[in-house]
């Protein structure tokens, strides 16, 4: 599986639920990396996304305990083998925490946007650059946006780091 997050310099991924910022450039991106493949999230980052529906052009994947979460146009999947059992190779896991934490270990191929800024936070991403699975394959040049400074980075699984 791949997974794609945005983190600011300390790593943190966002506050009371929400992204810490939103980026234009970095939302075009993330739409042309996952569109067309399955997408795998928590129930509380599906209520960010607008009108708290699925994405579309996707197959959204959700991993929730609450036995009466149902909403139209997703599957709802109550653990993680089961979620498991249902997503491909070829899946995004896209957050929030709580499923980033649970499904880091079986991700090959990391899409991080990098935000040269520090923000309130309550939740963090786990430092990929001191993380000795872990390499960068791909660095980009420094973006702009308002007056942010942010690049993408690519980290692979290091090869012959097995997976759960």
């Amino acid at each position: 599986m791949n997974l794609i997050v945005a983190v600011d310099r300390n790593w943190a991924i966002g506050q009371n639920g929400d992204q810490l910022v939103y980026i234009p450039e970095d939302l075009k991106r993330f739409k042309a990396l996952t569109l067309g493949h399955p997408v795998v999230l928590g129930r509380k980052t599906l209520a960010t996304f607008p009108g708290g529906r699925p994405l579309k052009g996707r197959r959204n994947l959700i991993l929730s305990r609450d036995p009466a979460f149902a909403p139209e146009g997703a599957e709802v999947f109550r653990d993680l083998d089961a979620l498991l059992a249902a997503a491909p190779e070829d899946a995004f896991v896209i957050g929030g925490g709580s499923v980033y934490r649970a499904l880091l270990a079986r991700c090959d191929t990391a899409y991080v946007t990098q935000i040269d800024a520090a923000f309130p936070a309550d939740c963090w991403f786990p430092n990929l650059d001191q993380a000795a699975d872990w390499l960068v394959a791909e660095r980009s040049a420094p973006l702009s946006h308002e007056d942010l400074t942010f690049r993408y980075t690519t980290y692979l699984r290091k090869i012959g780091q097995d997976r759960p």
